[in-house]
């Protein structure tokens, strides 16, 4: 598969420094396209004429489609991307309307990549957000193209990793006032006796009091896993920020109580096994031995010459001498 760097240098003419910029920028496109349930595809100018250049393209693991797009170094006629070509062209963003599949509408918003007053790309994100109400999509929009306005500048790849379907997300304002939380974030705050997140401060003592074992991953300092309420989570925490000022906090809960109980199930299974072979090992001797005593005291020539010959082999893994 053609990567994004490739690409740029295959079909465009962006500078070095702008390419950098989209080369940074890609690594929040799994997290930006899991948060905000939608098909992200970044667009650039080709070399030729009123055309453009598919340069990525992202699929949600946070919402199920059958619809395949355009893949990384596909050209595409301006008239086949309209709001993509007005937002490169006018540096606007765009909401509108698309069909994906004959007779199905979807929603599509454009976002441009701006350098120095130079339109250099166009992200879109394509999904079906029926399901959440307009100004609480705005705002998870909103989030995502402050995620993507930060990832100029170099980012841990591995605090923007994917989420899954059933991870809590929560957004907060630059106060730490929550102003966005998922269903999944809902429900787990239920188990800790919290039953209205929105509004309330992301560390205020009524959503920790739970908290009986909070552990800091050495190699992730913005990773904690928490014990509150019977459950086991993880609480990855990404704080926006620019100029020293934090702009908005994403929270990302995982409950990962099932895994770690099948990790626990494991290492007793493990220590019971390894229990046993011991135990077997030390029968194994014990009988060796019970068998070489007899054999010296046998009045058998032939048991005498096995007795004094090699080991046999079926003992040879347990050390007979």
């Amino acid at each position: 598969m053609i990567t994004l760097a490739e690409v740029c240098r295959k079909y465009s003419d962006l500078t070095a420094m702008q390419q950098e910029i989209l080369k940074r920028m890609s690594v929040s496109f799994p997290l930006v396209a899991d948060l905000t349930h939608a098909h992200l595809t970044v667009y650039i100018k080709s070399r030729e004429k009123n055309r453009l250049v598919v340069a990525a393209h992202l699929k949600p693991h946070t919402a199920f489609s059958m619809v395949e797009l355009s893949e990384g170094g596909t050209i595409l006629d301006k008239l086949e991307e309209p709001m993509v070509w007005e937002t490169m062209t006018t540096g606007r963003q765009i909401k509108g309307k698309r069909e994906w599949i004959w007779g199905e509408l979807i929603d599509m918003y454009t976002f441009p990549v701006v350098d120095g007053g130079e339109v250099i790309a166009v992200v879109s994100f394509e999904t079906n957000a029926e399901g959440l109400k307009p100004d609480v999509y705005a705002q998870i929009l909103h989030t995502a193209e402050v995620i993507l306005v930060n990832a100029r500048k170099p980012l841990d790849k591995e605090l923007y990793r994917p989420l899954s379907a059933s991870d809590g997300i929560v957004i907060t304002d630059r106060h730490n006032r929550i102003i966005f939380a998922n269903t999944a974030a809902v429900r787990i705050y239920k188990v800790l006796g919290v039953g209205n997140l929105i509004g309330c401060h992301m560390f205020d003592r009524q959503l920790t009091m739970h908290i009986t074992k909070e552990t800091v991953a050495s190699q992730r300092p913005q990773e904690k896993e928490l014990e509150a309420g019977g459950l086991i989570l993880v609480q990855r925490d990404i704080p926006i920020m620019e100029g020293g000022s934090m702009l908005q906090r994403v929270v990302i809960i995982s409950d990962i109580t099932e895994v770690r109980l099948k990790d626990k199930q494991i290492k007793i299974k493990s220590a019971v096994i390894q229990e046993i072979h011991h135990r077997v090992k030390n029968n194994l001797q014990t009988i060796a031995s019970l068998l070489r005593l007899q054999s010296r005291r046998s009045q058998s020539g032939e048991v005498k010459v096995g007795a004094a010959g090699e080991c046999q082999p079926d003992f040879e893994h347990i050390g007979c001498p």
